[in-house]
């Protein structure tokens, strides 16, 4: 069985971030980012930090009507968009049309973070998978993906899947056990059935791209198994792919820079402890200390 890589600096300097130049804000991409619900409206906000700690330029949240109000109070850099909403809280089967034709202007799109799934995420999932041509999926849209397996694996540029053991025995069908037992196993099958870059999560994490290279990291602390972390990791990886990174540099980039900022974080405050959204205050010293931003 192939051991795999290290995720360290080493690895990174193999996979370089494109260069920094000047120019406004058109010239760090465009990313939508499609998240929250009724009940977790922070998770949009969460992610939507992420991406701009990282370095994006203009950034759009997508979100249910009764949470957009105060999404564009408390991210006053992001044009935020309240679309209709079910009885249920999560997005109505309407918004699938026009959640895709908004996707279908940005370079980068974040979708899952806190949604409600529901008998509209497969649709949207599909939709998605043939409106952008980088893609980032978590949480609900992850859930509905098996029904929509055929567009998301003929995507002509690899969509990142960032499933937690739960959503990635959703992804495969089986039990979470299985996945907590062999997770680079579970990985692998997840990115051959999807032709997607796989990140699993967990104490360790791991990377396996369609082709069977396989990255590991050994994590960022326990400080980081908090709500929010997962979010503001999905954000940090879109932003990064909003600055025009390949989608398994992006990866690679996201998933050390956000264990960096928790290893940091620890250090400074304790192991646990801290919060979601300060992981992402992080993140620019984290990348410009790394010769990133």
């Amino acid at each position: 069985m192939i051991e795999p890589r290290a995720l360290d600096t080493a690895l990174l300097k193999e996979h370089p971030l494109p260069a920094i130049e000047a120019g406004d804000k058109d010239a760090r991409g465009s990313i939508l980012i499609i998240a929250g619900s009724r009940d977790v409206a922070g998770a949009a906000l969460l992610t939507a930090m992420g991406a701009m700690r990282a370095g994006a330029g203009r950034l759009q949240i997508a979100t249910v009507q009764s949470a957009a109000a105060s999404l564009a109070f408390a991210m006053p850099e992001a044009m935020v968009v309240g679309l209709a909403e079910g009885r249920d809280g999560g997005f109505a089967p309407s918004t699938v049309k026009p959640l895709a034709e908004r996707a279908s202007k940005a370079d980068v799109v974040v979708a899952g973070p806190g949604m409600q799934g529901n008998a509209s995420t497969p649709k949207l999932a599909a939709a998605l998978a043939e409106a952008c041509p980088k893609l980032v999926l978590d949480a609900a849209l992850l859930h509905a993906l098996p029904e929509r397996r055929a567009e998301v694996a003929r995507k002509g540029v690899p969509a990142l899947l960032l499933p937690h053991a739960g959503e990635m025995a959703s992804l495969l069908g089986c039990k979470p056990e299985e996945v907590e037992s062999d997770p680079i196993g579970a990985g692998r099958r997840c990115a051959d059935r999807f032709d997607s870059i796989t990140l699993v999560k967990g104490a360790a994490s791991h990377v396996v791209t369609p082709e069977g290279a396989l990255f590991g990291y050994p994590g960022g602390g326990p400080g980081l198994g908090i709500s929010g972390s997962g979010d503001t990791l999905a954000g940090i990886v879109g932003g990064l792919l909003a600055r025009g990174a390949d989608p398994l540099t992006a990866l690679l980039w996201g998933v050390w820079c956000h264990g960096e900022a928790g290893r940091r974080l620890a250090e400074r405050i304790g192991t646990l402890g801290f919060l979601a959204r300060e992981i992402v205050d992080e993140v620019p010293s984290v990348l410009r200390e790394a010769g990133a931003l």
